[in-house]
């Protein structure tokens, strides 16, 4: 174990609530750089307002990767607020989310609140003529984005959503780029599947509550929901088919434990399937997979362990039409936090077009509604 882990390890420990979020720093750790961004030249000053999920650590320092400089923070629970101020000892706490609001020198706003508060505070950022950047999910309701749609189309900020299972996984990323130098020829399908590990003790109450994060297919499955429609290039797409199910938590009726989605867009067709059941026997907090099939070969991501043996994450294979080859992906660039940076300065898309941001929750969403609930 390096030094940078266990410091992160301690960040998440070093509080009870902070360690209701110690199961969602696995992620962070997997698909984020193992040790803490290097410094750069400023070129944003960003701040962070909730600190509800441990992905608001990965968050910031994608953006700072970027050129960004977190100046501030703030966390109504001051149980959360400590651990982050230790582990961004340059920022400062703010007296309020207000005094962050009203800041003029803010430009970014990053949140990894309660999922059911996070549409709510974005559409105060960007009316505040800030942007923003929410953790996944980026809203719970159909109604939610539909605010966050007429707010960003009023004010012309940045809604950015880190659908971190694609922008701050290398292999992931290496994936888009054979996509699209044809390695694989026209995508037909993608298959994406996200299981993770429950780690109750580590749980906030929030978890289990539908209305507060949204359910398994709003919530997990934006990821897949976000790769399908990159991957396939669809604009468009529609749930076929949608179910969700409390297979092993009847104490927690709020909780969906599996879900799997069937879609078809405008570039091709896909299958989702999340679910809360990683056995603890998985080094790792899940074995979550991409299956991007095409006309002339297929690749497969291993995104945090490669059961077959060798170490580590970022796992790429791919088979076409010459042989079947193993792709190291370890020095495979994070675009999105530079990029990210590019578009608060210079007012462009080139980190997600913002229509794919909210065309994924859309989906995730309309797939939560219409889901069959198996009993």
């Amino acid at each position: 174990m390096t030094t940078s882990r266990k410091g992160r390890r301690e960040f998440l420990k070093s509080s009870l609530t902070a360690a209701a979020v110690a199961s969602s720093w696995d992620r962070v750790r997997a698909s984020a750089q193992e040790a803490a961004p290097p410094k750069r030249p400023t070129r944003i000053r960003f701040a962070a307002l909730g600190l509800n999920h441990g992905h608001i650590v990965g968050q910031c320092e994608a953006v700072i990767r970027g050129g960004g400089e977190l100046v501030s923070f703030y966390a109504k629970e001051p149980e959360l607020a400590g651990p982050f101020g230790n582990r961004f000892p340059a920022a400062k706490l703010a007296r309020s989310a207000r005094d962050i609001l009203e800041d003029p020198s803010i430009q970014l706003v990053v949140s990894a609140g309660i999922p059911n508060e996070r549409a709510p505070l974005g559409i105060e950022v960007m009316r505040h003529g800030k942007d923003y950047m929410s953790d996944k999910p980026g809203m719970t309701t159909l109604e939610q984005l539909e605010e966050a749609r007429r707010v960003q189309a009023e004010t012309k900020r940045i809604y950015s959503i880190l659908y971190s299972e694609r922008h701050e996984n290398r292999a992931t990323v290496k994936a888009g780029d054979l996509v699209k130098a044809g390695a694989i020829g026209q995508v037909i399908q993608t298959v994406g599947l996200g299981p993770h590990r429950e780690n109750p003790k580590s749980r906030s109450a929030w978890f289990y509550e539908r209305e507060r994060y949204g359910g398994i297919l709003c919530d997990i499955a934006s990821h897949q929901f976000d790769q399908f429609l990159y991957f396939t290039n669809s604009t468009r797409a529609d749930i076929v088919a949608a179910q969700v199910r409390n297979v092993r938590h009847p104490d927690h009726p709020g909780l969906d434990d599996f879900g799997d989605v069937l879609l078809r867009g405008d570039g091709g067709t896909g299958y989702i399937r999340v679910d809360w059941f990683t056995p603890d026997g998985l080094d790792t907090w899940g074995d979550t997979r991409l299956t991007v099939l095409g006309t002339d070969g297929y690749i497969e991501v291993r995104k945090n362990i490669d059961i077959a043996g060798r170490p580590g994450e970022s796992h790429l294979f791919l088979v076409d039409q010459k042989d079947t080859r193993y792709i190291d992906c370890g020095n495979v660039e994070l675009p999105y936090g530079e990029r990210l940076v590019d578009d608060v300065l210079n007012r462009t898309e080139t980190s997600m077009p913002q229509t794919h941001v909210f065309l994924v929750m859309e989906l995730a969403l309309k797939a939560q509604k219409q889901a069959v609930r198996v009993t």
